[in-house]
Parts: structure tokens; C-alpha cells; sequence
């Protein structure tokens, strides 16, 4: 088994099972990826497109294969060679339906259910109506109005003697202990004596494992026609549709573990942890001994077996203690690894988090983790294509069109206090009571309100510029401090001095005061809760208000906005690119590096386009005052105003050129019906995520219709559609250049390269499920035996092929050469010469082994006339990369034939000439360039290094 090089992500679900897998495994070999990096695999809902709404962590989904097919994958990875990484996802479990074992149980039995305390569930609800319950919103309207209408029905599982109330595709299970109110209302003598049975269990204290017998029992009588008869009369007596049914079932309902109520009011009142505002998935306390075996039994498991080889944890800002879980996580895994049998080679399997970081942000070091899933580096890999030219006016445009703030901090606050306000108010509700019961405990905090806590506490959460912090029973992290003090700093800002001063206790109730240092056991206990309960509220409150709404609404250009992106910043410097590359590398060597993800909002190459974008950002102006008004008669006046709002509108204008294929033509009928319906799908997402005219809660119809139209009709417009594809086509050559750069530094700088499914090609995908379509493997196939290289298909590189090329041969690099990308330095480059600003340069150096890559960014201006996605060489004039002393010797081309050479009288004080690192000389065939100095002697042995064989797949 190799060790971990790069990576590719597939995305598994009942369309692209584990075997359906295992049949492309040859071509990733043959691409040189050494590890297959999978979404999660244990059971989820049936159907499920993507795997994280898991129902049973205990087995591998049998949609995908099930545990069969699962080793027919592993055993063709291994037949190359090749690995498995596993996405866990220990936050959460789907809740509702009918599917998960674990939670309903907990419906049935309640807090007596072995499973109560699995779920993350405050059973002390100040509310009456849930006093020992859940809340249980899953009625498609009302309570009352779903009970009357009779659309909740009593029925018995024909294959167990279980009854429970069905909705739709819910089922909610009635308590045994209370069958008997079922079973006294049929006349029938065996029944009637069964419900005592029954009755008794709520006497006896082992009721759970003694309820088997009597369901047994119950189960044999109603096998007898008369017992079945008189129990279809009794069920029929809970009909809510009659006012006597009505009474009876809700009688029967009330005395369960839930309530049940209308999907809207889960907002408001629910009384457990959920994924974000996604009441179905439950949250689990996976920090609980038990619940954590239950979880990880079986991937621990499949990593003792060597079929698994490395770890991705999904959302571990949604545990109640990241740390403490990976610390754990990290034991178990290094136990398993020292039971390896001896004459095996070491095996360290890595663990890698889903993790966002925010702006100045680093990944504690004290977590026993190998890095990041990437989106950092996607980050700023984005950040240094963008021309910080274009932010001023693409921000003026925006004000200009909109009508909103162009800074993009001012929309995230706004969302933030929303987003409290409303898809997460139980939850901040939940944390204020928390908090408040801290400030019980000591006399001199009794006057703080519960109303004074939840000012300071949304002033706190608005200007926190993190996801979370991670204090603990010993306080806050140092790395923490900073973080916590700017999120102080900006609510005292807006906050009144009475307030501002309980601001201050709170900095001490959650973290800034140990407590484990409280002499009060109770207040200590305290603290511990309400620390975990504003951790786990600020994660998913920087998600909703950041990704799923402010990405949405502040939109100078949309490219900045995605993922683990820090949207306020329209650009990064190439000097912060290095730091991020220096700092990985000196930290986190193993760390994924990616630019594509199951999550991104837009595709690589669509933010490798838009980027583009900025370089031309007046001319993108003047473009989009011509479109809005040749579009004035396509847009609808509606009582909410016009559609589509003018902000909808240029987001729009943005999206169509970066998804705009290079292939695309508006005469193509049917591709662009096609693409009109892609960017619909994505349109009506984008609205509703943006909460601002429809809404994922209260869609507007009437508006998501005429955009619909708008769309549509802007396309159809024959004069309006070519002039929006003759400036997309300006886009081509500098967003494909963007797109091979933004490749190579993903493939070259400290860090595992992950590649995400069909990515290969140009990647022109939207947000989900736009970017989880269908991946044409036979085409990708195809390509790679071509065996083209990348001067060869640059030519046509409107097909991708250029991009697949390039992949294989650093890919291939990376084989050969593994410990200069897994131990090798990071060492940026000076650049001088008149165009120093558009280009990137570093060296890695191991044992002997050196690497030289340089790649442009900003090119627009210097294309020219050429038709091709590369830079003429006379138009880099000057620019030449200051080349340090150890730099002298032999540079091969790793993705052309060029050859450089620099001798030891070379400096930097020549003139350019035949020994000098130009840009010219470096980037004289291919868009990007990457160079190795070793101890090949011969061309012969320097041209195999590159050759597409399948000899390395079996090493």
C-alpha cells in the first residue's frame, strides 16, 4: 500500500454505487491518485444523494452495496496499489421518517429509551407542553388542523406487535406502556387481558427488555381473525376526523414522549440539537463514551481490517469538544496501528477535519489531526487570481445596481442577527437560559437579566469573526484570545454601558475564566454547559448567516463568496499565498489541499473565470448598464417590487459568464436549454438562500417564476444571448489560464492534492446538486489513454483534455518523487521586471531533489490576439524570477521538453540573457511552468519519469 499522495472524491449514493466505484479504479490508477477519498458510506435514508443523513452508523448502506461490495472495492484499490479514505460524520443522524432505529426508540420509550441520551435533548423545557418530550415538528401545517383532517392514522406494523401513528413518510411510535389504552377499546377477552399486561410495565422498572413477551403474546392473539377484526375496530375509534376520534387520539398522543407539531415551529421551540436549522438531523452527543463506540465501531473496524486508510471527520465544529474527540479518535487509531502485525511496514492513518477557517485563522496544533478537508487553500488560491484593481469599482457597480452595502462584513452582521432571530432562535434561547443559569449561581451576578445576557450575547455572536472557539474546563485556547477580544470589540460598539458590562461576564462565563478553577461544583457544572451550548450556537450561526445567506445578498463579485472563503477580502496578496504555503508546510505537511469540493457554491473553473472577471471590471460595467436595459421589457412589476430585483439581476449576469462553457454556443438549441434549466435549479436556490424576496420557509412563487422567465427569456433573446456569449468568450483564455494555475499550485505546494469527482476536465459546475451531476468516467478514460501531453492538447483545450494532461503528469511527479512533496520545504521566489505582479515562483527542496514552479495570474491584459490560454512569451518583457545561488544546475520540464540551465555565474545584476530565469524562457510553451533538478543522468531515464505506464499501480 502506497502512501497517501493525492486523493480523488466520489460521490456515492444509489446511482454511483461502491461496485459502479470499483469500475473506474483502473483509470485513477493509471491517473495517479493514490487514494480514493469516499463520501460517507454507512447506511443513510433511502435514496440519499450524498450520505450525510446517516440513520444507522452501524452497517455500510445496502443501496451502495453493502459491506460485499464495499470489499470488491477495496480489493481493486488494493490490487493497484491504491487506498481508501472514509468521511465519517459523528455530529448527526437523520431524525423523522421512519428509518432510524436510535431515534425511534426515543420517540417510544422517552428518557427510559437507551438511546435518550444518545440525542442531544434538554428534557427540562421551560415549556409545560414539553416537560419531559421532544418537540417533534414534522406536520406539514397545524397540529389541530392535521388531526382533524384525519391525516394522522393509528396502525399496527403487520410484522411486530408495535403500533404507532402514521404521516406521510413518518412514523411515530406509540409507548408499550401505553398499548393498553389501544387494546380496552376491542371487544375481544384475550385483547382486554393483554392490555394489563401492558398496563404494568409503567410499574416496572426494567420495562424496556420486559416488553418483549407481551408483544410476543400480543402478536400471537391477533393472528386469530376475531382478535384481528376487533383491533382494526379499536384502531378506527383514533380516527381524528370525527370529533370523538379527535378527542380520544389526542388523549393517546399527549401521554407520549413528543409533541407533535407544525414544521414551522421548530424555529422557535425545538428542544434539540440540530444540524444548523435542519430539523431533520438530529444532533449527537458524540462526546458521551457510549455514543462514541456506537459511532465509530464500525469505521474502526474497517480500519483494522486495512480495508479504510485514513479519516475525514465531517461538521467537527458541530461536537460539543472538537479537541477532545479528535484526541480520542487519534488513540484509537494509533492503538489499532500497534496491533499491526510486525513484519508489516508502518502505517500511520491519517485523520483529517471538515473544518472552516476564518480570516487569520489557523488549526489548533494540539488536536493529533493531519490537517483540513482544504478549503482554506481553495481560499486563497482563489484570492490571489482576483486583480485588487477591480474591487473598487466591482463594489460600486454593486452599490450602484443593488442598492446595497458593498461591504460585505455589514451583510454578514445583518444575517447573523436574522438568522438568531429566526432559524435559530430556539437554539440562541437555549444558550441565553444557559448562560442565565450561571449568573444564578453567585450573588453578585443575580441581578444580571435573562434579557440583559441576550443583548450582550447577540451583540457578541454578530461580530464574531470566527465559526467558533474551543474553551474547555481549563478555559480558552490562546489561539482563541484574539478571535473572542475582536468579537467583544465590536459589541460594545453597539451595545449600552449597563450592557457592555455583562458583556464582560460573559468573556469570563466562557472561557475567559476557567471552570474547573470554580470552587462551586453546580456553578462549574454550569459553565461547562453554557460553554458548549454558545460553541455549538456560533458554528452553525457563522454558517447560515456567512455561506447560505450573506454569500447570497453581498455579491461585488460572487466568485468570493463560497465555502470556507473570507468574503470582505476581495483579494489576497501573493505574499500572504506563500505564508499559507510555508506556514502548511511547516505545520501541516499531510494536509488536503483542494479547490472543488460536494460543497462549493461554483465550480473551479466558473471562480477561475470570474476572477478573470475583475481584471475588466469597467468594461463588465458598462456591459451590464447595456444588458439591464435591453432586458427592461423581460423584467415583471409584482406587488413586492420588480423582478428580478436589480441585486438578483447582476448576481445573475455574473453566473451566466462563469458557467458559460467555452463550447457553449447560443445556436446549440438543446445545450442551451439545458444550461437555462442548470442555472434555474441554481437560481431558485440562490433566491431562497438570500432571504431577502423568497425564502426556503416562506417561498415566493410569484417571484421565483418571473426570475424564472427572466432567465429564460434573456436567452431567448437572440441579440441580448450573443452579446452575453461574446463577453463570456473574453472570459475563456484568462479564466482557463486561472483554471491550469489554480491546478498546478493544488498539485505542487505542501499538502495531499485532492481531486473531486470530474474534475479532471473544466468544471463548470454550480451549487448542489448541480455539482454532484454525473461524471463521464468513459470520457475521461478515453482522454487519459490518449496519452496526450500538455503541449499536445493545449491546442484543443476548450475540451479539458490540457487540464486531465496536466493532472497526469504531476501526478506522475508525485509518484516519483514523493518525499520532495511530502518532506520538501516551501521557499517563495523573488520577482522582478515589469510585469513581477503576475507572477507566482517557489522552490521545494528534499535530499537532492529540487522543484521550480512558476505560474501567472492577472494575464488578461497580456493575451493579446493568441487563441490559446497562454501568455506569448514576448509579452512578459523583462520579468524574470530572482534565482538564489543554490539554484544553479540543470531544470528538466516536468510538463513540457524545455530544459533550463543556470550556471553559477549567473546573478541577478546581469542582464537578462541565456542563463537568466525570465518569464519568457520559463513559460515559453505551456501556461504554467514546473521544473525538477535531480540525479537523472540520462534523457532516456528523465523521459520515463513521465511515461503513462501502469508499472507504478502495482508498486
Amino acid at each position: 500500500m502506497s502512501a497517501i499522495r493525492a486523493t480523488v472524491r466520489l460521490q456515492f449514493h444509489p446511482g454511483f454505487t461502491l461496485d459502479d466505484g470499483a469500475g473506474w479504479v483502473d483509470y485513477y490508477a493509471r491517473l495517479g491518485v493514490s487514494h480514493l477519498y469516499a463520501s460517507p458510506l454507512q447506511a443513510s435514508r433511502t435514496g440519499s444523494s450524498h450520505g450525510y443523513d446517516g440513520i444507522d452508523p452501524t452497517r455500510i448502506d445496502p443501496e451502495l452495496g453493502g459491506n460485499a461490495a464495499l470489499e470488491r472495492l477495496v480489493a481493486a484499490l488494493h490490487l493497484h496499489g491504491m487506498g481508501l479514505i472514509l468521511d465519517i460524520v459523528p455530529n448527526h443522524v437523520a431524525v423523522g421518517g421512519s428509518e432510524n432505529p436510535w431515534w425511534q426508540e426515543v420517540l417510544a420509550w422517552g428518557q427510559d429509551s437507551p438511546y435518550a441520551a444518545f440525542f442531544d435533548i434538554d428534557w427540562d423545557s421551560p415549556d409545560p407542553l414539553l416537560a419531559g418530550k421532544l418537540l417533534v415538528p414534522f406536520l406539514g401545517g397545524p397540529y389541530a388542523e392535521v388531526l382533524h383532517a384525519g391525516e394522522l392514522v393509528l396502525r399496527q406494523a403487520p410484522q411486530s406487535a408495535s403500533f404507532h401513528v402514521a404521516y406521510h413518510e413518518h412514523r411515530f411510535p406509540i409507548d408499550p406502556r401505553h398499548y393498553g389504552d389501544i387494546l380496552r377499546l376491542a371487544e375481544h377477552d384475550g385483547l382486554l387481558e393483554l392490555a394489563a399486561h401492558f398496563d404494568a410495565l409503567t410499574q416496572r422498572e426494567d420495562a424496556y427488555t420486559a416488553v418483549g413477551e407481551a408483544r410476543r403474546r400480543l402478536l400471537q392473539a391477533i393472528e386469530a381473525p376475531a382478535a384481528r377484526q376487533a383491533l382494526n375496530s379499536a384502531l378506527a375509534q383514533f380516527n381524528g376526523a370525527s370529533p370523538t376520534g379527535a378527542i380520544r387520539f389526542h388523549a393517546l398522543l399527549e401521554r407520549q414522549h413528543y409533541r407533535l407539531a407544525w414544521w414551522r415551529t421548530a424555529s422557535d421551540e425545538i428542544n434539540w440539537r440540530r444540524f444548523f436549522d435542519v430539523s431533520e438531523l438530529g444532533g449527537l452527543r458524540v462526546e458521551l463514551p457510549a455514543v462514541f463506540e456506537a459511532v465509530h465501531t464500525l469505521p474502526l473496524r474497517l480500519v483494522e481490517l486495512g480495508w479504510v486508510d485514513g479519516l475525514r471527520v465531517d461538521h467537527v465544529d458541530g461536537l460539543a469538544d472538537p479537541r477532545g474527540y479528535c484526541l480520542r479518535l487519534r488513540e484509537r487509531l494509533d492503538n489499532l496501528q500497534e496491533r499491526h502485525p510486525a513484519d508489516a511496514p508502518p502505517r500511520h492513518i491519517p485523520l483529517y477535519v471538515e473544518k472552516i477557517l476564518g480570516a487569520g485563522e489557523t488549526l489548533h496544533r494540539d488536536w493529533g489531526v493531519d490537517g483540513t478537508s482544504g478549503y482554506e487553500f481553495m481560499n486563497v488560491v482563489s484570492g490571489v487570481q482576483h486583480d485588487p484593481a477591480g474591487a473598487q469599482p466591482l463594489r460600486q457597480l454593486w452599490r450602484d445596481v443593488s442598492g446595497r452595502d458593498p461591504d460585505f462584513l455589514v451583510e454578514v452582521c445583518q444575517a447573523r442577527r436574522e438568522v438568531m432571530a429566526q432559524l435559530l432562535a430556539s437554539e440562541f434561547e437555549a444558550c441565553a437560559r444557559a448562560l442565565h443559569a450561571v449568573a444564578r449561581c453567585r450573588v453578585a451576578d443575580r441581578d444580571i437579566t435573562q434579557a440583559a445576557i441576550k443583548r450582550a450575547l447577540t451583540e457578541l455572536i454578530v461580530h464574531f469573526p470566527v465559526y467558533r472557539t474551543y474553551a474547555d474546563d481549563e478555559g480558552r485556547p490562546e489561539d482563541d484570545t484574539p478571535f473572542f477580544a475582536e468579537a467583544k470589540a465590536g459589541a460594545r460598539e453597539t451595545l449600552s454601558p449597563p450592557d457592555a458590562a455583562v458583556l464582560e461576564r460573559l468573556d469570563a462565563w466562557l472561557g475567559g475564566e476557567a471552570p474547573g478553577e470554580c470552587d462551586d461544583e453546580e456553578e462549574r457544572r454550569r459553565r461547562q454547559r453554557a460553554i458548549v451550548r454558545f460553541q455549538q450556537l456560533t458554528s452553525p450561526v457563522a454558517a447560515k448567516a456567512v455561506e447560505d445567506t450573506a454569500g447570497y445578498r453581498g455579491a461585488a463579485l460572487i466568485s468570493r463568496n463560497d465555502v470556507g472563503f473570507d468574503g470582505e477580502h476581495f483579494f489576497h496578496s501573493a505574499e500572504q499565498f506563500h505564508d499559507a504555503n510555508a506556514w502548511r508546510a511547516r505545520h501541516f505537511p499531510h494536509s488536503l489541499v483542494t479547490t472543488a469540493t460536494h460543497d462549493h457554491k461554483r465550480g473551479e473553473d466558473v471562480r477561475a473565470r470570474l476572477a478573470a472577471l475583475s481584471e475588466n471590471a469597467a468594461t463588465f460595467a458598462s456591459r451590464v448598464e447595456r444588458w439591464r436595459d435591453l432586458a427592461r421589457p423581460l423584467r415583471q412589476a409584482l406587488s413586492s417590487g420588480p423582478a428580478p430585483a436589480s441585486g438578483d439581476e447582476l448576481i445573475l449576469y455574473q453566473v451566466l459568464l462563469g458557467a458559460w462553457p467555452p463550447t457553449l454556443r447560443p445556436q446549440d438549441v438543446e445545450a442551451m436549454r439545458t444550461f437555462a434549466e442548470r442555472l434555474a435549479q441554481w437560481q431558485q436556490k440562490a433566491l431562497r438562500e438570500a432571504k431577502l424576496r423568497s425564502h426556503w420557509l416562506w417561498p415566493d412563487e410569484a417571484y421565483e417564476a418571473a426570475c424564472r422567465n427572466y432567465l429564460v427569456e434573456l436567452l431567448d433573446d437572440p441579440a441580448l444571448c450573443d452579446e452575453i456569449a461574446t463577453a463570456a468568450r473574453t472570459l475563456d483564455l484568462p479564466g482557463a489560464i486561472n483554471g491550469l494555475t489554480q491546478t498546478v499550485l493544488r498539485l505542487t505546494v505542501p499538502g495531499v492534492p485532492d481531486l473531486y469527482q470530474g474534475c479532471e476536465f473544466w468544471d463548470y459546475s454550480l451549487v448542489d446538486p448541480d455539482n454532484r451531476r454525473p461524471v463521464d468516467h468513459a470520457a475521461r478514460q478515453a482522454a487519459l489513454g490518449e496519452a496526450l501531453s500538455p503541449a499536445a492538447a493545449l491546442p484543443q483545450w476548450q475540451d479539458g483534455r490540457v487540464k486531465q494532461a496536466v493532472i497526469a503528469r504531476l501526478l506522475t511527479l508525485r509518484h516519483t518523487c514523493p518525499a520532495l512533496f511530502a518532506q520538501g520545504d516551501y521557499r517563495p521566489l523573488a520577482i522582478d521586471g515589469q510585469h513581477a505582479d503576475k507572477l507566482l515562483a517557489f522552490t521545494r527542496h528534499h535530499a537532492g531533489q529540487r522543484l521550480l514552479v512558476v505560474v501567472p495570474r492577472l494575464t488578461a491584459e497580456l493575451i493579446g490576439d493568441t487563441q490559446q490560454p497562454h501568455v506569448p512569451p514576448q509579452r512578459w518583457g523583462n520579468t524574470r524570477l530572482q534565482a538564489p545561488p543554490e539554484m544553479t544546475g540543470v531544470w528538466h520540464g516536468v510538463l513540457s521538453d524545455d530544459s533550463l540551465e543556470l550556471h553559477e555565474e549567473t546573478s541577478y545584476e546581469n542582464a537578462p540573457g541565456e542563463g537568466e530565469l525570465t518569464a519568457a524562457r520559463l513559460l515559453a510553451t505551456l501556461p504554467a511552468g514546473v521544473f525538477l533538478h535531480d540525479d537523472l543522468p540520462t534523457a532516456s531515464a528523465r523521459k520515463g519519469l513521465f511515461a503513462f505506464t501502469s508499472e507504478h499501480e502495482e508498486s
